[in-house]
């Protein structure tokens, strides 16, 4: 039965494994509530132009000094890590898959975390 209450749209990037399920009416968590929700990019940097160009306000590219992204939330983004972790501009040297990141937030305040990568680890 369709309903003004339950709409929603399931997502699947072109060549992906995974789906993404957006709507309305689906789950009680209240908007904005979700964070750290990561979208796997083969390239950071044109991941990012793209939404710029589509007037997303993203962060810059970034990479951390540890080379790992920790769980834990800091300053309203999507970014993760532990005390002493640094966020150092720009992607990460080498292009290691799994080390660069950008953040942005949806219209509904949700943190998404885009995050660089072009080799898969074993078992990943």
């Amino acid at each position: 039965m369709l309903s003004d209450d339950y709409r929603l749209v399931h997502f699947t990037p072109p060549g992906s494994a995974c789906s993404i399920i957006f709507g309305k009416g689906m789950i009680s968590a209240e908007p904005g509530s979700a964070q750290g929700l990561y979208l796997i990019v083969s390239d950071v940097e044109q991941a990012r132009a793209e939404l710029v160009g589509r007037g997303i306000k993203v962060s810059e590219v970034f990479h951390d000094a540890g080379g790992l992204l920790h769980h834990g939330h800091e300053g309203g983004d999507a970014v993760h890590r532990d005390a002493g972790q640094e966020r150092i501009a720009g992607p990460d040297p080498d292009r290691t898959s799994y080390a660069s990141y950008a953040t942005f937030s949806d219209p509904d305040g949700n943190g998404w975390l885009l995050q660089e990568i072009t080799q898969r680890q074993p078992g990943r």
